[in-house]
């Protein structure tokens, strides 16, 4: 799977765990950390570890296991590295002090017009 089949699967099972802001930002080129990161709100730390959890399962159907998990102890945060793509879900209050989008303001972002479902 490419790291952008990576980012639509991974962008989609955010969705089926209702998330909403979802964004993929193109990182490749900007970064070595990863081609690709998928961005994400949540509306509770249970929604946070439902959401990982549904990206877990969705990548490990196409034989891909996540290598590092990191979280914030209040659960307002998660990110969850799949090498070539990491998945960032927040709460509301924290995405917008992380503010991922402006930091990679050079980032191209994907549109999931088609891959998503309209809300």
């Amino acid at each position: 799977m490419t790291p952008y089949e990576s980012a639509i699967v991974l962008a989609q099972a955010l969705d089926g765990k209702k998330g909403s802001g979802i964004k993929v930002l193109k990182t490749e080129g900007l970064t070595t950390l990863a081609d690709y990161f998928v961005i994400c709100t949540a509306t509770s730390s249970t929604q946070i570890r439902a959401m990982s959890d549904a990206c877990e399962e969705a990548m490990e159907k196409h034989g891909e296991k996540v290598h590092h998990i990191e979280g914030h102890r209040g659960g307002t945060w998660l990110l969850l590295d799949f090498s070539s793509v990491v998945v960032h879900v927040f709460t509301d209050e924290s995405r917008k002090f992380y503010d991922l989008e402006r930091l990679w303001g050079d980032a191209e972002e994907v549109d999931l017009s088609q891959a998503l479902k309209p809300d």
